[in-house]
Order: structure tokens, then sequence, then C-alpha cells
């Protein structure tokens, strides 16, 4: 047998003295009943201290033998003189031709392979750990391995350590359901581990600022875990958290660059700083950074680096683990951040050319280029909006600094219709009114609609939602009757419009609107506009006792709902209520109950409670007809009541009040307090302004008006809303429907 083989490559190394024996992971390896075992992580994941603690414990199965692989492996003879000699330790019987040095293709095919298998069959169980498998890459090595691997006899098994994902024959493995895959995320630690072995290295427990700072930092990453460990139990007493995870991350930093970075082609370090910039690592961004060869190189970091994590998604995408990400930025930020700025740009455009505006939104604004920013909002942001991705728009908002959304009248008017697709058209009335004060700029928003037309079809649509259905009218006609807007905008202001007629008791009159709006909705794709219509079309038929069409209407609405993921949404709420009518019509309970239980999830969703009160109204009177269905006259009855009390906020409630008199619920109340009308445009503007933390000088100032005019003006909504202060007028102005 040859003797080229140093002891220490036979034996495991030694165990570190501050070992933290992680328990499942030990069982998770000896409970895997695959015959091949396979740990596959980066530099510093622990997989060697792991194997050698489990090699050495009681739950190894049967005998193991070892041996550390280094690149003068890298050859066929040279590996295999290595396994060898390391079998022959537990099975000395093996024939020793098999240790001999004439090693060729031919001779291990046809007769070295062959002995070998058979030489180990019928023998008590075995493990053999071949650890540091990564530095075999010679294709006749690995060819030879594969072999063998694919024909291990029964009681025997391979365990194989490497920082690098294995090619063949591991996919032909995972086939036969031969292979055990652990990788960092299953060798990563937890959190209780962490702070475990931070607490061992320290001599006491972290804080748990600190605990989770580091945990957070590493990501449960052994090497990085001990090296954050070591800066704490060195960190002067006192020391704060940002300082100890600085002196540890330069720590990490300094280990990557010797361990894994400079290992790697300069093609390969190029890559990964030039994409450092980008959030997800994907094929098409990658080469708009890094050239024509970035989905290859991707490719190959994703199965040699492994500090590179997939994310879920198609095509195959990637993060950097946060460790490799700090190291990466740092080495970017040596580059100058001219160098830096350019990568963001070249992200932001191909994110942009891509229609991924949220993050051509955000890599231009690290690029420092805020008016790219505003223009890739101006131009997404209707499609999206009308579309119902309403959120998404008030994301790229957040993305821009408040002073320049409130600065231009054009991101104002965006702000406006975003909350109005939220269900707040308070908020969008305030975003309305910062608007009318920024007269200086580019007019044009939308699809080439001005900013006074669009802010006139938001107006419009905030009254319906409020329940002005007066004032959501008369500002409906002004609308169409100005500057026409497009089909879209159109379709926005005939729904309110005929919401408007619907609940003054205009049937006819509404379904001529609405039918208008549900064929222009339709011709704009615009999905908030069609559902809402088509739900307000279907009210208005089953208040007319037309059944059958409101049947119809409504399976329409809500097949064009979860057709555009809005079946959650508001706008579907008259569709869900219309369609619990009919079907209490048609005497089926329990499937309108199902119809008002979705209702009712679709308006807690939103901060006005889902739409219009009269639709609120509509969905209490609904409930209490299911009620009285069921002979349940309590529920009914207090059903009932909080119609009457959502009637009592409407303008113009004489139809539900009819209904809840036809159903034995009286007159209804008659609406109390305040009206929105007892107060002028100005007074109402000023309301909406002391809802939040302005002083009334800084409200003067916001408007353009002087202290006293804003005054006179608070005095004056005291005295209508009989208010005595700022709170106590908000909270009657709310309680009234006028907020």
């Amino acid at each position: 047998m040859p003797s080229s083989v140093p002891t220490y490559k036979l034996l495991p190394p030694p165990l570190p003295p501050h070992l933290l024996s992680r328990p499942r992971l030990l069982h998770r390896i000896e409970e895997a009943t695959e015959p091949v075992v396979v740990l596959s992580a980066p530099a510093g994941a622990g997989k060697t201290v792991l194997l050698a603690e489990w090699s050495r414990g009681p739950m190894a199965r049967g005998e193991c033998v070892w041996l550390s692989l280094d690149t003068h492996d890298n050859a066929p003879d040279r590996l295999w003189t290595g396994i060898l000699r390391t079998l022959h330790q537990a099975r000395p019987e093996l024939p020793p031709r098999l240790g001999s040095d004439r090693w060729t293709v031919g001779a291990w095919l046809g007769e070295i392979l062959p002995a070998l298998v058979s030489g180990l069959v019928a023998a008590a169980p075995l493990t053999l750990v071949l650890d540091g498998l990564e530095a075999v890459t010679d294709p006749d090595a690995l060819d030879t391995l594969a072999d063998f691997l694919t024909r291990l006899p029964d009681g025997f098994r391979v365990v194989l350590a490497t920082r690098h994902l294995p090619g063949r024959p591991l996919p032909t493995l995972r086939a036969r359901g031969l292979v055990a895959e652990f990788d960092l995320r299953d060798l990563a630690f937890t959190s209780d581990e962490a702070t475990t072995l931070i607490t061992g290295l320290t001599g006491a427990a972290p804080t748990p600022e600190n605990a989770a700072a580091l945990y957070e930092a590493t990501e449960g990453w052994a090497a990085g875990l001990c090296l954050m460990g070591c800066s704490l139990a060195h960190a002067a007493d006192g020391a704060g958290t940002e300082g100890f995870v600085a002196r540890g991350r330069q720590a990490v930093t300094e280990y990557l660059v010797t361990e894994v970075f400079d290992r790697l082609t300069t093609e390969q370090r190029r890559f990964l700083l030039r994409t450092a910039v980008l959030d997800e690592l994907s094929a098409g961004p990658c080469r708009a950074l890094a050239g024509d060869r970035a989905g290859t190189v991707l490719r190959e970091l994703s199965r040699t680096l492994q500090l590179l994590v997939p994310v879920a998604g198609e095509p195959p995408a990637y993060r950097h683990h946060r460790a490799l990400a700090s190291l990466l930025s740092e080495l970017l930020a040596s580059e100058g951040a001219d160098a830096v700025a350019a990568l963001h740009r070249s992200a932001a455009r191909w994110y942009a050319q891509e229609g991924r505006t949220t993050a051509a939104v955000r890599h231009w604004m690290l690029a420092g280029d805020e008016p790219s920013a505003v223009a890739v909002v101006l131009h997404a942001w209707e499609k999206t909006w009308s579309a119902g991705r309403g959120a998404q728009v008030a994301q790229w908002l957040d993305l821009l600094p408040h002073h320049t959304v409130a600065g231009d009248a054009r991101l104002c008017v965006v702000a406006a219709m975003t909350a109005l697709a939220a269900g707040a058209p308070g908020a969008a009335c305030r975003w309305l009114d910062v608007a009318r004060l920024r007269r200086a700029g580019a007019r044009t928003v939308g699809d080439g609609s001005t900013v006074d037309s669009v802010a006139a079809v938001a107006q419009a649509v905030a009254c319906c939602l409020r329940g002005e259905v007066l004032a959501a009218d008369r500002l409906g006609v002004s609308a169409v009757v100005g500057t026409p807007p497009l089909t879209s905008w159109r379709a926005l202001v005939c729904t309110a419009r005929g919401a408007a007629l619907l609940w003054t008791g205009r049937w006819e009159e509404a379904e001529t609107l609405l039918a208008e709006a549900t064929r222009d909705a339709h011709a704009a794709g615009h999905a908030l506009a069609l559902v809402r219509a088509l739900g307000l079309r279907a009210l208005c038929a089953l208040l007319a006792g037309r059944h059958d069409l409101a049947g119809v209407l409504c399976g329409e609405a809500l097949r064009k709902a979860t057709d555009a993921g809005l079946d959650r949404h508001f706008v579907a709420v008259p569709a869900l209520v219309g369609q619990a009518g009919h079907l209490l019509q048609e005497g089926r309970a329990e499937d309108a109950e199902l119809m008002l239980r979705a209702a009712e999830l679709a308006m807690s969703g939103t901060s006005q409670g889902g739409g219009e009160p009269h639709v609120r109204a509509l969905w209490h009177f609904t409930w209490s007809r299911l009620q009285s269905a069921r002979g349940d006259s309590g529920a009914a009855r207090r059903a009932r009541k909080a119609a009457e009390a959502e009637a009592a906020r409407c303008e113009c409630p004489g139809i539900l009040t009819g209904l809840l008199a036809r159903a034995g619920g009286g007159a209804g109340a008659a609406p109390a307090g305040p009206r929105p009308q007892d107060l002028s445009a100005g007074e109402r503007r000023i309301l909406r302004a002391l809802c939040g933390t302005l002083t009334l000088r800084e409200i003067a100032s916001e408007f353009y008006v002087s202290h006293n005019t804003v005054k006179t003006q608070v005095r004056a909504i005291f005295r209508k809303l009989d208010a005595h202060d700022r709170s106590e007028a908000v909270a009657r102005a709310r309680e009234s429907g006028v907020l």
C-alpha cells in the first residue's frame, strides 16, 4: 500500500476550544438514509467542525474514516491513492492491487472499481468523509468519483464537504433519491445558537441589541459569528452596538478577502463589484451592468461562491449574503462616488425599460438624479393605478422626498389619486388643496391630461366616496364640460356622477351614465372604474326590482374583480352587496352571507371603512334582511340601527331611509349636526389642515394667506361645529361626516 498520504490528512481536525455542539444538525446527518450526504456551503460555514464532531461521536453509524483533500489530490491517481489509503485503515482486507501505482482509465473501469465495490460488499457499516472536495477539479478525477458514488454497496456511505456545489454525479444521484443535501441555510446558526456561541466566546450573554445586530450582519454564518464574537469580547467597556459591529465587520471583510474574493477570477471579481448595487441578481440587470457574459458568470458563482442566496422567482435570481454585500459595498466605495452613481444609472435605465418602476425609482434616487425618478413615476403611475395597484404607486411616491412631491402639482394629483384608490378621500382632498397652490411648473399629467382636469376628476370621486353626492354630481358635470378628459378619466367621472344619481333615486339616468362608464373603462383597461361601475349598475337594477339583470351584472363585476385581483378591494363592495341582495331574493341565505362577509372584509381594508357611506348603509340594511330571514330579530334590529346611523352621514339619504322604512325600520334618522354644505370651500380646506400638526401660522404659509384670515376661518369652523378647540372640531367633523 503506498504511503505517500500524510497522516494528518487521514484524521479529522481537532475541535475548537469554544465548540458549540448542534444536536439538531448531528441528528439530521445521522438520520439521512441516503448513501451519499453532501454539505455544500461557503468558507467558514462550519462544515468541517460539524463533521469532525459527528465522526467522533456515537451517532456515526459504524466506523468512520476521514480524508482531507487539497490541491495535491487534483488528479485521479493521487485522489484514489488517498481514498484507498483511508479505506485500508478500516478495511485492511481490501485487495492490495487497488493500491498499485499503475493507474489508467482502463485499469480503473476494468479492475480497480469492480474490485473496490466487491471488496466493500457485505462488510460492516462504514462511512467515508471527504472534506474539501472543492480542491478536486480535474475532470478525470471527478468522473472516477462519480463512477464510485453511483455504485456504492449497501452499508457504505460517503459524506462530502465542499465549498462548491458539485456537478456530476449530483443530478443523477438526486434523480435516483440517493443523496441528502445540506446548504448554507441548513448550516446557519439559529438566533438562539448564535447567542449561546457569543456567550461562550465572551463569557457573558450579549445584550439583546448586540445579539440582534450581530445576527442580522452574519445571517447565522459560523465564521462571521465567531469573528464578531471575538470583536465583542475585545470591545472596550461601554462600547456601543455600532462600534463593535463595525469592528466585527472589518474582521469579516478581511476573512472574506482572503478566503473568498482573492480566489476568484478577474472576471468574477469585476462582475461582483459592478453588480454590487443590485438588490437582486438575475441575468437581465446583471448584463446591463457587467456585460454580455454576466449570465454565465452568475451561474458559475451561484454554484461556486455560495454566498449568493437564492430568492424565489422565475427566472432564477439571487441576492448577496449580507456579509458579502458589506465587503462589496466597501470595495465599490473605494472606486469613488461617480463610479457608484454610474452603476445606479445603468440599473435604473434597465429597470425602467422593463417596466419595473419601483427598482428604477430607487436607483435613480441613489444615483442622485431626482428629475429622472420623477419622470419614471409620472410615466408609469396611471396604468398601474387604473389596474388597481395603487399601493405600488404609493410606494414610488414614498421613495421620493416629501418636499419634491408636495412641490410638484403633478405629483400632488398622483398622490391624491393614490389616496382615492386606498379609500381615503380625506387625504386625497388635502393633496388636491396643495396641488391648487402649485401654479408653476409642468401642467400635464397622465396620458395627455392637464393637472386641473385630473384634479377635477379626483375631487368628484372624493366627494362621491365621502357621501357628498350633490357635490359629486356638480363637480362631475364641470369636469366633463371643461377640458374633455380622455377615456379613462371620463370613466371615473361617469362612475362618480352615476353613483350620485343612484343615491338620489334617479336610477334610469344613473344606469345610462354607468353604462357609459363601463364602456369607457373597458376600452381604457381601467379595472378600478370597471368593477365599480358594474357593481353600481347592479345596485341600480336591484333597487329598481330587476333582480335577474342585477345577478348578471354582479356576476360580471365579480369576475372582472377576480381577474384584476380586486376581489378584496372596496370597489368590489357594491357588486358583493348587490349579489347578496339578489341571493336573498332567491332564498339562498347562506350564499348571501358569504357575499356579505366578503364585502365586510373588503371594506375593512380601507381607512374610510370601504367606499361611500351609502354603500356601507346598504350593507347594514342587507345584513338586517339576512338576519330577519333567519328569524334573529335582535340582530336584525341592531343592523337596521347601524344602517340608520350610516344613512344619517349621507347627503340625500332618501333612498336608504325609504328602504329602511319598508323593512320596518322607520323613516330613518335625520342627518344630525353640521352638513358639508354648511362650511365654505375655504373653511373645509382649513379644517382638513387642522387634522395635521401644523400651527395656524404654518397653515397660513402653506396656503399663502394671512394669519388673520386663517384665524377668522377657524373661529367660523368652531362656531358651525359647536366646538371649543381644534381637536374637538376635528372629532365633531368626523362624527357628522364632514371629514
